[in-house]
């Protein structure tokens, strides 16, 4: 199916009062401007990287460098998107207990999700992948250094920005293939993991996304 901006436009859906900046476990979902094939391609049902998935990867697993609050968990770069599942530990967040364990069976804290992001229509996974699109980069105060203890949104703005500076270069000086004006969307598509069981079923969606290519909302 041909991209239709008008037709895949999403609206922005986020959840209303959750602090992004406390400790927790998301998944996330990254998508190239216009679904854009850049990082490679699906062949025999494995994920074959070029040059540029092997950039992307490389800046996920920087982002434990950068921001020591965060862990980077399973991920998985696709020809024209990227899953990861993301852990805010919250060591920089004075108000959260350290010993809470953010992969409880049930966190009645956090309101319920009602939307669904639909990355794969099956059954089995449309309803804990829940949707909410990233709103604009927010500024905040840093609490104990730098970086400890910054949004979400902060951390997902500097790896877009240090995998699309690089693409850039790379396109000037090593012919990779170039894109139209922005390399990926504006928003991203991110979904609270509240429980065990959630995270070991988006854990194996995102180990399995290259075997269901060709039924992924993002194949072109």
């Amino acid at each position: 199916m041909k991209y239709d901006p008008k037709r895949h436009r999403r609206r922005s859906i986020r959840l209303k009062g959750y602090d992004y900046s406390q400790a927790g476990m998301f998944f996330i979902t990254i998508c190239t401007k216009n679904r854009e094939c850049l990082f490679g391609n699906v062949e025999n049902n494995k994920m074959v990287l070029n040059a540029a998935g092997e950039m992307i990867e490389k800046w996920y697993l920087e982002l434990e460098n950068k921001f020591p609050d965060m862990e980077c968990h399973e991920y998985q770069v696709m020809p024209n998107h990227f899953h990861a599942i993301i852990i805010n530990t919250g060591q920089g967040n004075p108000n959260i207990n350290k010993k809470d364990n953010y992969l409880g069976e049930e966190d009645q804290n956090v309101p319920s999700v009602g939307a669904d992001l639909r990355v794969r229509p099956d059954a089995n996974t449309k309803s804990i992948l829940g949707e909410h699109i990233g709103s604009p980069l927010r500024e905040s105060k840093p609490i104990l250094g730098e970086h400890i203890g910054s949004p979400l949104q902060r951390v997902l703005q500097w790896f877009k920005t240090m995998t699309t500076n690089e693409y850039i270069r790379s396109v000037k000086t090593l012919n990779w293939q170039a894109f139209d004006k922005k390399m990926f969307q504006r928003n991203y598509y991110e979904h609270i993991i509240r429980n065990q069981k959630s995270y070991d079923q988006i854990s194996n969606y995102i180990i399995n996304n290259p075997e269901n290519w060709k039924d992924d909302r993002f194949f072109v």
